[in-house]
């Protein structure tokens, strides 16, 4: 297994974006806590709001609210685990998430493709998928293959399955995907465990992972919950991703978005600890700042680099495992 670099320690080949001092990742801390107490989160299925009542949270069931005390979001953070395996079909390319390393992958979603043949701008196959899942297996930066673009050729019910199948026979390198729903998460499991050898070596090595993302603001909907709760479940390990606006779906602040953030992203890990104590969770985000001049999310500028640099350092404050925007 390579090792990737250092990042955060006080030495000069390190990757660090410091932009908060510890005073102020705790005012965020206390501020998340404040919000998910008294404000709550929108929770939309009936058996998530089973889990958080039996958990002692104050349910509005007619509403799906739920708030969470402090005590139960602080134990949730503790027993999540400060690593995570994301393991490689070849064990040579396995990848240990803990502190102070940094992984690069490739992103997702593409919605569309330049054909390489034709030059025509098109909707991407699944063999589109598939190559791009071979290049990631060629390329030795990438340590990990996301889903990069999506299998819209196959029947939109399964595409989850068809976008798995894609990209686990196409690579070596650990594969991360969104699996639609709780439904779909276990067929994925299923598939990955054919490919390792059953069930059993699957939890010991997981080559498959799932992404899932809070609907910003504050609202962990249907499928959310469902693919929160199955991985727990199943072992599995998720990405539990918040993709807020600054300005958008959330406060035009930095401290403000990281707030709301923070109070989507925990509120997940609660939910999937209180499912299974101990289960792999990867704290993730893709938030960045709304263009306030065309309404759309702004990617690739500096406002997107310094909510990444300010998440990761709460990942790191909460010893967590973490996945952020690169640009």
């Amino acid at each position: 297994m390579k090792s990737r670099f250092h990042t955060g320690e006080r030495r000069s080949p390190g990757l660090s974006l410091s932009s908060l001092t510890d005073d102020e990742l705790y005012a965020i801390h206390l501020a998340t806590l404040e919000v998910l107490e008294q404000t709550g989160l929108f929770v939309e299925t009936r058996e998530a709001l089973d889990v958080f009542d039996g958990a002692g949270a104050e349910i509005d069931r007619k509403n799906k609210i739920v708030k969470i005390p402090p005590y139960l979001v602080d134990d949730a953070i503790r027993s999540a685990p400060s690593k995570v395996l994301l393991a490689g079909r070849d064990p040579k390319n396995d990848k240990l998430l803990e502190t102070d390393r940094v992984h690069f992958t490739n992103f997702s979603e593409g919605v569309e493709v330049v054909d390489p043949y034709t030059g025509e701008r098109r909707t991407p196959t699944k063999a589109d998928l598939a190559n791009v899942a071979r290049v990631v297996d060629y390329l030795s930066d990438i340590d990990v293959c996301e889903k990069a673009v999506g299998a819209s050729d196959a029947p939109s019910e399964v595409v989850p399955l068809h976008n798995a199948e894609a990209m686990l026979a196409n690579t070596t390198k650990h594969c991360c995907v969104g699996p639609g729903d709780g439904f779909l998460l276990k067929k994925l499991v299923k598939m990955a465990a054919a490919v390792v050898g059953g069930l059993k070596k699957l939890k010991e090595r997981p080559i498959l992972s799932f992404t899932t993302c809070p609907v910003s603001p504050l609202q962990l909907i249907k499928e959310c919950c469902e693919i929160i709760m199955e991985s727990a479940r199943t072992g599995s390990v998720i990405n539990i991703l918040s993709m807020a606006m600054a300005g958008g779906t959330s406060p035009v602040s930095l401290a403000g978005a990281l707030v709301t953030h923070n109070a989507e992203v925990l509120g997940g890990i609660t939910l999937n600890q209180l499912v299974v104590k101990g289960a792999p969770v990867i704290y993730g985000s893709s938030t960045t700042a709304m263009d306030l001049k065309l309404g759309t999310a702004s990617v690739g500028t500096p406002e997107c680099a310094i909510i990444s640099g300010a998440v990761a350092r709460l990942a790191r404050y909460y010893a967590l495992p973490s996945y952020v925007a690169g640009g």
